[in-house]
C-alpha cells in the first residue's frame, strides 16, 4: 500500500489570513510536518512520551481538584499543554516567524497562532500564540520553553500555561471545575 501525503504549507503570515473558518495556523501548516514527525523531542529534552508516563510521574498538585484532573490527563494520555501569549497584530508576525523556527530546530514542540479572522471570529484585538509542551508532567521542560520565550523572543511579561486536558468536552466539567474556564492555569510565569 502506497501512502501519499498531502502537505499544506502556507505563506501568509497570520495577520493577513481573513478566509472565512480559518481561525487558526498551526506550525505543520508552515513547516510541513505534523506533530508525530517530530520524535526527536523527546529524546533531546529529555521528555517522557505521554504513553510511557505512569501515576508516579504525577506531578505535585495543590488541590485535590487539581490532583483529580491529573488523574484525569494520565487516564486519556492527554498531557500536552500550552504557553498562552497574546500579542497585537503589528508585534505577531514576527514572533510568530520565530516561534514556528523554534518548532523546526525542535527547540519547541508545536505552536499555532490565532489568524486574522480567528481574532475577529473571537471577539479579539490581540492574537493569541500558543506554544506546546508534549507533556505537562515534565515541569522541567515547561519552565524551559517559557525561559527561551522569555530569553530569546522577549516574552517577559507574566504568562499562563494551561494543561490541553482543562478545555476537554462537557462531559468532564464536574471533574474540572473552575479548571474548565478559560482563563484558568496551572502554572503563571
Amino acid at each position: 500500500m502506497h501512502l501519499e501525503l498531502t502537505v499544506m504549507l502556507v505563506d501568509r503570515p497570520p495577520t493577513e489570513i481573513t478566509d472565512e473558518g480559518w481561525h487558526w495556523l498551526r506550525a505543520k501548516d508552515v513547516t510541513g510536518f505534523p506533530r508525530n514527525a517530530r520524535d526527536g523531542y523527546f529524546p533531546r529534552h529529555g521528555v517522557a512520551r505521554p504513553a510511557a508516563t505512569t501515576s508516579a510521574d504525577l506531578p505535585p498538585a495543590e488541590n485535590e481538584r487539581m490532583a483529580d484532573i491529573d488523574r484525569l490527563a494520565l487516564e486519556e494520555t492527554y498531557l500536552s499543554g500550552k504557553w498562552l501569549v497574546e500579542r497585537p497584530p503589528e508585534e505577531t508576525d514576527g514572533l510568530w516567524e520565530d516561534i514556528v523556527a523554534d518548532v523546526a530546530a525542535g527547540r519547541f514542540w508545536d505552536a499555532k497562532v490565532t489568524t486574522r479572522a480567528g481574532c475577529e471570529a473571537f471577539g479579539e484585538s490581540d492574537h493569541a500564540l500558543l506554544v506546546f509542551t508534549p507533556n505537562y508532567f515534565e515541569r522541567g521542560d515547561v519552565d524551559r520553553v517559557r525561559r527561551r520565550l522569555g530569553d530569546a523572543h522577549g516574552v517577559t511579561e507574566r504568562i499562563r500555561y494551561k494543561p490541553d486536558v482543562y478545555t476537554l468536552s462537557e462531559a468532564y466539567e464536574d471533574r474540572l471545575g473552575e479548571y474548565g474556564a478559560s482563563d484558568s492555569a496551572r502554572y503563571r510565569a
